[in-house]
């Protein structure tokens, strides 16, 4: 980052800085495993009355506000058909003055088909997301995913053909039964197909998921150290590849960061759209209601629900500023936080805090700039939680 940037970030106000805007397509063919997220079965009828209400969320973007980036989630924004897929850009693209900067949708494989992807990068789309999670067709088995291996690669060569500028795989790891030879080919292979953006995330264990009920039950289990032997591997191996850590679980080529989450990171503003879908905006944090008829319902009254309601201070800003700040490798300047929060309260605290972490071997700092050590990423959770107490 760079002074220009920082200038701009401090100088501006919350109306001038760029908005995200978040879509939650909560549609699943099935439910896997190890997934927490708002999802439902696709019926036509629940799809046509999901875009109806689309419409009307869309109606409340500012027309006043540049949106910078536009981001697909779920769910499996993949599963609606291109003609969905086309109502549903369409209409957002008819609230806002110019074409995102940015905009990235999620497709599993097994939904990757040439129709959609013609529809989507004639809307604008500039980064397909596909989640992978593993090449290892056992693996893929054991996390109750649909898609084999070779509908991941003709799915890839579909999304190859389409010619989007930039192109994401996820990928997991710590799955039951993985071993870190298995996660190195996952690697690997994933970097052979060249995507310019790769996601590596460690499996959790979400309550309310198949999964979470096969731990309370002692089918499967955590290996801590296991899963830190992961982290470390993944992060070597990547860079060894050409993939640049940029935050604790993203890497990138030069120039492919995902510029929605590390606004998302930044505490800049964001409206989510849809069931369950979160926003920040206008000084508060909150959710859409995470069931279908009862969101529809909600909007085709007039009303647009929030739930598990926030207000934002200017401390709470300044905290999770940093703890997702420190998260990226960039890490954080606290003078540059401090001007654009104006929140003292706490600054010689978290500084303290901050320090601590460095006689540790935790943090590195120059002057107000802080970020994490090798070891401090490793441990970064517990780093946050520390701050967030504070």
């Amino acid at each position: 980052c760079g002074p220009l940037f920082f200038y701009i970030l401090v100088h501006s106000t919350p109306s001038t800085l760029p908005l995200g805007i978040y879509c939650h397509v909560p549609f699943c063919a099935y439910t896997w495993d190890f997934c927490a997220f708002y999802q439902e079965k696709p019926h036509r009828r629940d799809l046509d009355r999901y875009l109806d209400a689309m419409d009307l969320e869309f109606a409340q973007i500012p027309t006043d506000r540049f949106v910078e980036t536009v981001f697909w989630g779920g769910g499996t924004p993949g599963l609606l058909a291109a003609g969905d897929l086309e109502r549903l850009g369409r209409s957002l693209l008819s609230r806002l003055a110019e074409p995102p900067l940015e905009w990235t949708i999620e497709m599993a494989p097994s939904t990757v088909k040439a129709d959609k992807l013609e529809v989507l990068r004639d809307l604008g789309v500039t980064r397909i997301s596909m989640g992978v999670q593993s090449f290892d067709p056992q693996l893929l088995q054991s996390l109750g995913r649909l898609h084999s291996p070779k509908q991941i690669y003709t799915a890839w060569e579909r999304v190859q053909a389409a010619g989007f500028p930039q192109t994401n795989l996820d990928l997991m790891f710590a799955i039951p039964g993985q071993s870190i030879e298995q996660w190195e080919a996952d690697i690997r292979e994933a970097a052979r197909l060249a995507p310019t953006h790769l996601s590596t995330y460690c499996l959790t264990f979400e309550e309310d998921t198949a999964l979470y009920v096969k731990l309370s039950q002692g089918k499967v289990s955590i290996d801590e150290e296991k899963e830190l032997r992961f982290y470390e591997r993944g992060w070597e191996l990547l860079n060894e590849l050409g993939y640049a850590q940029y935050e604790i679980s993203n890497f990138a080529q030069a120039g492919a960061e995902c510029i929605h989450n590390t606004n998302t990171w930044r505490m800049h503003e964001w409206l989510g759209c849809g069931p369950s879908a979160a926003s920040q905006y206008g000084g508060e944090r909150y959710q859409r209601p995470a069931n279908l008829d009862h969101w529809c319902a909600a909007l085709e009254s007039g009303e647009y629900p929030k739930t598990e309601r926030v207000e934002l201070d200017d401390d709470l800003l300044l905290a999770d500023s940093i703890i997702f700040g420190l998260r990226m490798n960039a890490g954080v300047d606290l003078d540059v936080l401090q001007e654009r929060f104006h929140a003292s309260a706490h600054r010689r605290e978290l500084e303290a805090a901050l320090r601590r972490f460095e006689s540790e071997g935790l943090v590195e700092s120059k002057g107000p700039h802080y970020w994490l050590t090798h070891r401090g990423r490793l441990l970064c959770d517990a780093i946050g939680s520390a701050l967030l107490d504070i």
